[in-house]
């Protein structure tokens, strides 16, 4: 059984039923009772991110009661097939939640929140309205996940600690500035710039690192969280203030400030130490022994997938990215293994950054490289050829990051493991029992790979897998992007501008130090997305899984089956039809979709809507805070 944040359990509602399917009593009460199982006790993943789980019930296909209807999988039906069916419906039910005038946006607002919505939420909707915005209140529950916490720390604390912090956005009188050079707080100001003029007082404290830093023990989380519930209330409209305090230069010099103990190397090479710390005490990252030796060939089992796979396939993308029930994955990925540097702190003060682990405690912003638009995340002007026109293959090519790798342990590394089992020589090696894989394994029985059954994987592998590291990031660099101890297992290949990559019709995408800046990149061109990650970011909860990307679990085993389904396969014995035009579907609906819900006007109404509510929670009056016009 799963075990949830205490911030998923605050903002965990009911889900309603897919609009045509219709239950019996029976089966309601027993989805009542498997909703109270899973949802007394799961992992840290943010119900906003809107898990298929909604109608594939923990992984499962729930069985209609209509006959013909499309949802109900049968012996014969691929999962993948399942999975894209289901998550077909899973947007429409999204769709239909979608708000077109203010009084209906508030009343949104009011029901998903239970709160007025902030002072200044008319002007935040005539922005998105003249914006074209996609109005949706839960593409926005990233933000009440992770503001809710700091209903539990006082107004002043929280103004003080964003104020005195090393790095800061400072918004005073409608003016936004900053005494950072560092590029990315100046991306971050050119994009608060542009929303300035609606934008009361307000500090942000900004991460500058890859890495995410604050980690906040789950016991603390829990605490907050409780006052967070017991405040969650509606004044009566004539109680209501509807205006934002005015904050002199520097604010509050009086409060005095807790320590915040910033950890570093020193105390641990190993963020799994630190991260792990944000899941539930009996969760089995919280129970499970620390790993210590990463010299060996990684253990690589489906063991742990079961809560967000169906069949072997990811079926709920949230919990896939959360490690708090995965335990393995402190030896399977770089960031859990050495980090390029530490600094965390348990201590929850107000800090912004563009991505973090399901338990980390930092304010989400879009990440300066998807406002910045800089051609090497982005591709530039060029999304790609149509569909027919691409070449048939997967392309992947990048730097060997994720952390820190060394001699002793760089075969856990998630990028190390994709380019080595996309490897058809390796792969082959590994088939005919030539050579023991280093970092890898081949598929599992589960998956039925029918070139595995030929003694062909490595050879098909080869048809159409083009993976390969440009720098092999070694602990010392060497010349030519080389590395001494990871030579006899990877070449360095020429780097690929992404206009180019867009050529192929498959672009898997892989955590890097953090979360990897290709994505919006790749969601906008016009091939297929394929992602594995462990890091959440701002836009998560407006992207449904199948049907704007393939979701890939972490340990990458189940992408020789993704590969098969979409491309097939043709042996002596067995052959497999491929589901070309699935993937063309798939890749087209994500592109469509981006261009509405991730442009940079979306940022810009996403920030917006989130410094009003920092705002308001910063302000000693923010109990009785609001915007109540449609009330009164």
């Amino acid at each position: 059984m799963a075990l949830h944040s205490p911030i998923t359990m605050a903002f965990q509602k009911p889900r309603r039923a897919a609009g045509k399917v219709k239950y019996t009593v029976f089966a309601v009460v027993t989805l009542c009772v498997l909703y109270y199982l899973r949802n007394s006790a799961t992992a840290t993943f943010n119900t906003a991110f809107r898990p298929i789980g909604d109608h594939l019930n923990g992984g499962t296909p729930q069985s209609p009661t209509k006959p013909g209807d499309k949802t109900r999988p049968n012996a014969h039906t691929h999962p993948i097939t399942t999975l894209i069916e289901g998550a077909e419906v899973a947007f429409e039910d999204l769709l239909r939640k979608e708000s077109h005038d203010l009084k209906s946006a508030a009343a949104a607002y009011r029901t998903r929140r239970g709160r007025h919505p902030p002072p200044g939420f008319d002007a935040w909707y005539d922005f998105a309205e003249d914006n074209g915005a996609v109005m949706v209140e839960d593409f926005f529950d990233q933000i009440y996940h992770d503001l809710g916490p700091f209903w539990g720390v006082e107004p002043k604390v929280m103004r003080k600690e964003a104020w005195d912090y090393e790095m800061t956005i400072n918004i005073r009188n409608q003016n936004a500035s900053a005494g950072s050079g560092w590029f990315w707080t100046q991306i971050w100001l050119d994009l608060t710039k542009t929303i300035q003029h609606l934008l009361p007082d307000m500090d942000l404290a900004l991460n500058s690192m890859d890495e995410p830093r604050i980690a906040v023990p789950w016991e603390d989380i829990n605490g907050y969280m409780e006052k967070e519930r017991a405040s969650r209330k509606m004044a009566h409209p004539k109680d209501v203030v509807s205006d934002f305090q005015i904050l002199s230069q520097h604010p509050d010099a009086e409060v005095e400030m807790a320590q915040k103990w910033w950890e570093s190397k020193k105390e641990t090479r190993r963020f799994w130490d630190i991260a792990s710390r944000g899941c539930h005490p009996d969760s089995l990252a919280r129970k499970a022994a620390h790993q210590t030796n990463f010299n060996d060939t990684p253990s690589i089992t489906l063991a742990h997938t079961l809560p967000h796979t169906y069949k072997g396939y990811v079926s709920n993308f949230s919990l896939s990215a959360d490690f708090c029930h995965q335990p393995d994955l402190q030896g399977l990925h770089g960031m859990m293994i050495e980090p390029l540097s530490v600094s965390s702190t348990r201590h929850l003060f107000p800090m912004f950054g563009g991505s973090k682990l399901p338990t980390n405690n930092e304010i989400l912003l879009p990440a300066p490289m998807y406002w910045n638009g800089e051609e090497r995340f982005s591709g530039g002007a060029n999304h790609g050829a149509n569909w027919v026109d691409k070449q048939n293959k997967v392309i992947w090519r990048g730097v060997a990051t994720g952390g820190k790798n060394r001699p002793d342990n760089w075969k856990g590394f998630q990028r190390h493991r994709f380019v080595a089992m996309t490897n058809a020589t390796q792969v082959s090696g590994a088939e005919n029992w030539s050579q023991i894989p280093e970092n890898f394994a081949l598929p599992p029985s589960e998956y039925d790979i029918a070139a595995q059954q030929e003694g062909k994987l490595g050879r098909w592998t080869k048809e159409w897998a083009d993976t390969g590291f440009i720098d092999l990031m070694c602990l010392e660099p060497e010349k030519n992007a080389t590395c001494y101890y990871t030579d006899p297992y990877f070449k360095v290949n020429k780097a690929m501008k992404m206009a180019e990559q867009f050529n192929r019709k498959y672009v898997p995408d892989i955590d890097g130090n953090s979360f990897s800046g290709r994505y919006r990149g790749f969601l906008l061109s016009t091939s297929l997305p394929i992602k594995a990650t462990i890091f959440r970011e701002w836009h998560d909860s407006r992207l449904v899984p199948w049907k704007h990307f393939v979701p890939m679990d972490n340990r990458f085993m189940d992408f020789w089956g993704i590969m098969e389904y979409f491309v097939g396969f043709e042996g002596e014995v067995v052959k497999r039809e491929g589901h070309d035009a699935q993937a063309e579907r798939i890749a087209l609906a994500g592109q469509e979709w981006a261009n509405k819900v991730l442009r940079k006007e979306d940022m810009q109404i996403y920030v917006l809507r989130l410094l009003l509510e920092y705002a308001r929670l910063s302000d000693e009056r923010r109990d009785k805070m609001g915007w109540v016009a449609d009330l009164l």
